[in-house]
């Protein structure tokens, strides 16, 4: 079947489809695609869905396919490859246009140099605009400034029937709220105007230490109610001995000479405080800190291997019982060599994205285990998957919900 595309390009070479039928997560090998279509312009894009429509073939848009279950394969289908559509536009004061093609690490460089940035930024900062907007962009801002979602300020998009559209709070507000976090269903984004806010050019960061979970989720609690850090995140680390350590990485932006009140900051707080670490950087520094994990997890190969993660938002009054009974089937090995566990929390009231699914509480926690297992170790992956599957019905039996959940949620 010919794709008839004005300026574009379709193929369906081997490597290329070896491509797209592969993704960050490597849990899931669907059909192989019948093409990919890297377009030139939006009138590329409107053609092929408008055909695509009209004959019943899927497309799915992709960027950097960090997804982890499948989400940026299109069976039997089209890929839209997106990653040429990655212009940083210009930059008006307190907003930036962008395509989304274009990598959050591409927009920070633009806007920092004019003392702007994004209020919401990804822990990796090498994902793309479109792809975090259709998921909804969650990070240790959001109990202050909510989903990166939330602050968008308009988007162009291409609905399923090829209409070219523009919208916004005024403008098509049903189909803006449909596209934000709405997993690529309701259109293809193409373009954002994002909101940007002030930048400081530095970033302290407090890491806090617990051996109880109880008191590093009351921490944390107070932290995000009050607002005393612009960054807000909590990590869990399994022991030797089979126990559980936790930590609070809280982080306050600063320009020099002026520097974070310490004393304030961390008044009324019961982390062991003689093992308080602080550390300073710049402001991109911080927010690009992964860049160099992420280097030597390539160089180990780990990075090229399976991630069968899982992030789950659990109801704040049933997220002690449920870390504590889910934290006891968790083992190093099965969170694996380069394998994390984040609990923060996200207030209800700064989340504003209608497709976004939250616990009906006004405290959700983020629970996030980012598992990692050896490359063709088929054993290990399915373990970490059936103990995914375990994870998730605990969580949605109290209450819970799912966030990144699998092709078919």
């Amino acid at each position: 079947m010919a794709f008839p595309i004005p300026s574009g390009t379709f193929s369906d070479e081997e490597d290329v489809l070896a491509w797209a039928t592969d993704d960050f997560g490597r849990t899931t090998t669907l059909p192989r695609p019948l093409g990919v279509v890297r377009p030139d312009s939006v009138d590329d894009i409107s053609t092929l869905l408008r055909f695509a429509g009209e004959h019943d073939i899927p497309v799915v848009p992709r960027a950097e396919g960090h997804s982890t279950a499948g989400q940026a394969q299109a069976p039997d289908g089209i890929v839209l490859d997106l990653r040429g559509f990655n212009t940083v536009h210009h930059i008006a004061g307190d907003r930036v246009m962008v395509e989304a093609g274009a990598r959050w690490s591409q927009v920070l460089e633009a806007t920092l140099p004019l003392g702007t940035t994004p209020p919401v930024l990804t822990d990796y900062m090498d994902l793309s605009v479109g792809g975090t907007l259709s998921v909804g962009g969650i990070s240790g801002a959001t109990h202050r400034h909510g989903l990166q979602t939330d602050n968008v300020v308009e988007l162009d998009a291409v609905t399923p029937a090829g209409a070219v559209v523009t919208c916004s709070p005024e403008a098509n507000p049903g189909l803006f709220d449909a596209l934000r976090a709405g997993r690529g269903r309701q259109g293809v984004i193409t373009r954002a105007t994002l909101r940007l806010v002030p930048a400081h050019t530095h970033a302290r960061r407090f890491r806090l230490h617990y051996d109880d979970l109880g008191t590093f989720l009351t921490d944390q609690r107070t932290l995000m109610t009050e607002g005393r850090f612009h960054h807000l995140q909590g990590q869990a680390k399994p022991e030797p001995d089979g126990t559980w350590t936790h930590r609070i990485d809280a982080v306050a932006y600063f320009t020099p000479p002026t520097t974070p009140e310490q004393q304030r900051l961390l008044a009324g707080l019961v982390d062991h405080r003689d093992t308080l670490e602080i550390s300073d950087s710049t402001y991109h520094g911080f927010q690009n800190r992964m860049a160099t994990d992420v280097k030597l997890l390539r160089t180990l190969g780990l990075w090229q291997g399976p991630h069968p993660w899982l992030n789950l938002l659990l109801p704040d009054h049933a997220a002690e019982q449920v870390l504590t009974e889910a934290l006891a089937t968790l083992t190093p090995a099965g969170i694996g060599q380069a394998g994390v566990v984040l609990i923060y929390p996200v207030p209800r009231s700064r989340i504003h994205t209608p497709q976004f699914r939250l616990p009906d509480t006004p405290i959700a926690f983020l629970f996030s285990v980012l598992r990692s297992t050896p490359p063709h170790d088929t054993p290990a992956l399915q373990t970490a998957l059936e103990s995914n599957h375990h994870l998730r019905q605990q969580t949605t039996a109290a209450g819970g919900t799912v966030y990144l959940g699998d092709i078919h949620a």
